[in-house]
């Protein structure tokens, strides 16, 4: 089949899925008919995309953690804590990193060795080697909705299991995860194995069953300008849409000024809302997700309240459909369950609070001009690239440098886009690249990082970019020089 953006023929998806059960034994016991009837009898509750739904209509904002662990007992343990103590609306199910890479054999040696010392070996959930019984035990057992959340390049057969097994939402893309996680991850195989993934979820939807599909919004942190961020979670969307998602959450990373992320959750429902019904998927229901930082954390919890808080604040006030709760563990390692949910408790009072109250002033109608702006600089020029064709454009684009992620270890990655804050502590260009943005746009970015090197007593340059990488973490959000 020729590299395009086009929904996978049938005769040649089924074939393909014969090869992809067979990658690990487990694949075997996945029947769709039977995957079919078994969601379909799940309760309403359970299901992930109608509680969005629902939140969305309401202009609630639901709080979700990250969570993980080898075994299932414990793994089970875990999440009945976070949503029976922490408060949780939403459930993770964070798979470990063998299975990201498919490397199921040393994923089973981690869950033999779990069970060995009696302590997780592996830093998730082994979707795969559990298969769908061991993924079914999960479902069951809660009262909640849970999403598979990963990182994996090529994420075929865990679908396969994790769709099989129960789970109602699933995170991930083509690009957002390869460009932040991979070095050698071919760029146009990634984005066909994800294709493949959202044929699957278009196939359940044509059963009478809306799985919720979920681009990774930060893709590499804290410092990534919006525009890019949008951009690939458009572009994602649209691959989705022509495969038969219906249901999609789009993403973002917090920055840290409240004006730009609350601006950057607003333009980025609008955005995908548009760019989906200018291409024909005018159906396809859309909502958002706040990412809290993503970036260094200070290592004293009181401190680490006052990060999880600030990005609380932003959620509530972007009217965010969810957002993704860290742990005031997060500078430390793998959080305690007490901490996680410490961290959604934390979040969830501060939703509370603020959940009636909006940000409208004409500083954030600006930065949302220019957000707009720039993402549709991006994606316009990426359909131009393709000859109207986003997958083929998507390629050309990162290859050109018109699409580039900062501080992404793929070698398809130009890593020319240097990004640095202003004197606001939003995230401006340093160095732009070669996105394809306007010279009125590309001036508007030079003033404000003079404006912030003249208040510092410094000329614009690489420093900044350092500096506010490690700001955070000595209590800062700007770097100032010391």
């Amino acid at each position: 089949m020729e590299f395009e953006n086009k929904r996978i023929p049938e005769e040649e998806f089924y074939r393909i899925r014969k090869e992809v059960l067979t990658q690990w034994p487990t694949g075997k016991d996945v029947d769709l008919e039977e995957s079919f009837a078994y969601h379909k009898n799940l309760p309403e509750g359970k299901i992930f995309s109608k509680k969005l739904l629902r939140a969305k209509a309401a202009g609630t904002t639901l709080i979700q953690p990250r969570a993980g662990v080898a075994l299932i007992a414990e793994h089970l343990k875990l999440l009945s804590y976070l949503q029976d103590k922490g408060e949780a609306d939403l459930l993770p199910t964070t798979i470990d990193s063998y299975t990201r890479q498919n490397r199921f054999q040393k994923a089973e040696e981690g869950i033999q060795e779990s069970v060995k010392l009696n302590k997780s070996m592996l830093n998730g959930f082994p979707a795969v080697n559990h298969g769908v019984s061991g993924c079914r035990q999960i479902i069951e057992a809660l009262s909640i909705p849970v999403q598979v959340r990963h990182g994996t390049p090529d994420a075929r057969l865990l679908t396969e299991i994790a769709y099989a097994g129960g789970f109602t939402s699933y995170e991930g893309g083509g690009i957002s995860y390869n460009i932040p996680y991979a070095k050698n991850a071919d760029l146009e195989k990634t984005i066909r194995d994800w294709q493949y993934t959202d044929r699957l979820t278009g196939i359940y939807g044509e059963a009478g069953i809306l799985i919720n599909r979920e681009p990774f919004g930060p893709l590499t942190g804290t410092l990534v300008p919006p525009c890019i961020s949008h951009a690939v979670a458009i572009i994602e969307s649209l691959l989705a849409a022509e495969q038969g998602v219906k249901n999609i959450t789009v993403g973002y990373g917090q920055c840290g000024n409240l004006l730009q992320d609350v601006a950057a959750i607003q333009t980025l429902q609008n955005l995908t809302d548009e760019y989906l019904r200018q291409r024909g998927h005018g159906n396809v229901e859309v909502t958002t997700v706040l990412h809290q930082w993503m970036g260094g954390f200070p290592q004293d919890e009181a401190k680490a309240f006052s990060v999880i808080s600030w990005g609380s604040t932003v959620a509530a006030l972007a009217h965010a459909t969810k957002v993704i709760v860290k742990t005031p563990h997060e500078a430390l390692g793998i959080p305690t369950m007490e901490a996680n949910a410490q961290g959604l408790r934390c979040t969830r009072q501060i939703i509370t609070m603020l959940g009636d109250q909006t940000v409208d002033t004409n500083s954030l109608m600006d930065e949302k001009v220019i957000i707009s702006a720039e993402t549709r600089c991006i994606v316009d020029k990426v359909f131009e690239l393709g000859g109207g064709d986003i997958a083929k454009g998507t390629v050309r684009a990162f290859q050109a440098g018109v699409l580039d992620v900062p501080f992404a270890p793929s070698r398809f990655n130009a890593g020319k886009v240097l990004p640095a804050r202003d004197n606001d502590g939003a995230i401006r260009f340093f160095d732009p690249g070669a996105l394809p943005l306007t010279a009125e746009l590309l001036e508007f970015h030079k003033q404000k990082i003079a404006a912030r090197a003249k208040y510092e007593k410094r000329a614009p340059s690489f420093q900044m970019v350092i500096d506010d990488v490690y700001a955070i973490s000595k209590g800062r959000l700007v770097g100032r020089p010391s």
